[in-house]
C-alpha cells in the first residue's frame, strides 16, 4: 500500500519561523502535517498556503510563535502546510496542479493524487480530534477582512463572529478545507486581505491566539447584533476561452474600479462588466447546486452585462489570472440568522 503523500513532523521544522513563503520549499519539500503541544487539547488547526500566493497563513503562525517561543501554546496547535511548490514562484497552484482548496473531501474534483493526499490528512486529523480549524487566505480586490462558514451551527457562527462583524455563509464551491474539516470540529475560512498586508497578517494573528485560549464555544447562537451573515447565492465565471482585460482589445472588459463594488449593494440594473466584438453570454453564473441561474441573476442589454436584482459582490478582482483560475466573484444577499432556516449535515462531508 502507499505510503503517505505528505509529511509528518511533532516539532516544528528548523528554519521554519525565518522562512518566507518562495523559500519553504526548502524546509518543508511537500505539504506537511506540523503537531505542536499545548497546554490544552485537542488541537486548533491552522491550513496555510493552500494558495501559493497568498501567504497570510504562513506569517501569522510565524508570528504567533515567535510571541510564544519561551512558553507553551496555550492550546496544542496543528499545522497544515499547503501547496509550497507554487509558494515558491507565487503562484495560485501551478499549471500542472489542481487548486488545494478545490479538492478535500467532497469534492467535485475527485481521483488525483493530491486529493487522495487531504483525504489523508482529514483522516489523521480525525485520529487526532480538533477543537476548531481556521483555514487562511489572502485575496486580489478591494475587500474587508471577513470570516467564511460552511454551515449555521452555534459554534462556527461563534468562531467566525471572534474575527469580526462580516460573515459570509457558503455551500460552493466544494471540496474546500472548511468544509472538509466541518465533519470534525467548528472551521472558518478567513480572509484577511491583500498578501503581504500588516493588518491582516495582526489580525490573523490576534485570530488564532483568541481560538487557542478558548475552553469552549458558547452553545448559543451569537447575538445577531453582533455579526451580519451574507449567504453566497450564485458564482460568476467569464465563459472559457474568452479574453478578460481592462483594454478595448479584451472580449471581456473591466472597469478599472470594478473591485470598489465588493461588499456593496448594488441596484438593479448595475453594470458588471461590457462585451465587444458582438461577444454574447460572456458570464454564466451558478448556484449552489452547480446549476445554471444565469438568467436569474444577469441582465445582457447591449454590450453590457447588468444585474438584474440587487445583489452584493464580493471577491470582485482585476486580477486576470484569478478569474482565469477561480471566478470573477460571487453574488451574495443578506441572511438571517434564526429565520432563514439551512438544513445541511456535517456528517455528509465525511
Amino acid at each position: 500500500m502507499a505510503g503517505p503523500l505528505f509529511d509528518e513532523y511533532d516539532a516544528l521544522p528548523e528554519g521554519f519561523l525565518a522562512a518566507r513563503p518562495e523559500d519553504l520549499h526548502r524546509i518543508l519539500p511537500r505539504p506537511a502535517i506540523v503537531r505542536l503541544p499545548g497546554i490544552r487539547s485537542p488541537a486548533v488547526a491552522v491550513v496555510l498556503l493552500l494558495h501559493g500566493n497568498e501567504p497570510v497563513g504562513l506569517q501569522a503562525v510565524q508570528r504567533l510563535l515567535e510571541h510564544y517561543a519561551d512558553r507553551r501554546l496555550p492550546r496544542a496547535l496543528t499545522l497544515v502546510v499547503g501547496n509550497v511548490e507554487a509558494a515558491a514562484v507565487g503562484q495560485r497552484h501551478l499549471d500542472r496542479q489542481p487548486d488545494f482548496n478545490r479538492i478535500w473531501p467532497g469534492t467535485e474534483q475527485p481521483g488525483s493524487q493530491e486529493s487522495r493526499m487531504f483525504e489523508q490528512i482529514v483522516d489523521r486529523l480525525r485520529a487526532d480530534g480538533l477543537f476548531a480549524a481556521i483555514d487562511l487566505h489572502n485575496n486580489t480586490g478591494r475587500n474587508p477582512h471577513y470570516a467564511c462558514v460552511n454551515f449555521l451551527d452555534d459554534g462556527f457562527l461563534n468562531l467566525a463572529g471572534l474575527f469580526g462583524r462580516t460573515v459570509v455563509y457558503f455551500t460552493r464551491p466544494r471540496g474546500v478545507a472548511s468544509m472538509a474539516l466541518a465533519a470534525i470540529a467548528p472551521s472558518v475560512t478567513l480572509e484577511c486581505g491583500h498578501p503581504n498586508d500588516a493588518a491582516g497578517i495582526r489580525h490573523a494573528t490576534e485570530f488564532i491566539d483568541a481560538v487557542l485560549h478558548l475552553s469552549r464555544f458558547p452553545d448559543h447562537p451569537p447575538d445577531a447584533r453582533s455579526i451580519e451573515v451574507f449567504h453566497t447565492v450564485a458564482q460568476l465565471r467569464v465563459r472559457p476561452g474568452l479574453r478578460v482585460g481592462l483594454d478595448e482589445a479584451s472580449d471581456v472588459v473591466l472597469e478599472p474600479d470594478l473591485d470598489r463594488m465588493n461588499f456593496r449593494v448594488l441596484p438593479a440594473g448595475a453594470r458588471l462588466v461590457r462585451q465587444t466584438g458582438g461577444t454574447g453570454g460572456s458570464l454564466v453564473a451558478t448556484d449552489s447546486d452547480g446549476r445554471d441561474v444565469t438568467a436569474d441573476y444577469l441582465d445582457q442589454d447591449g454590450p453590457d452585462v447588468r444585474l438584474r436584482r440587487p445583489m452584493m459582490p464580493s471577491m470582485l478582482t482585476l486580477d486576470t489570472k484569478v478569474i482565469a483560475q477561480d471566478c470573477l466573484c460571487y453574488l451574495m444577499e443578506p441572511l438571517e440568522i434564526g429565520t432563514d432556516a439551512v438544513s445541511i449535515s456535517r456528517s455528509a462531508n465525511g
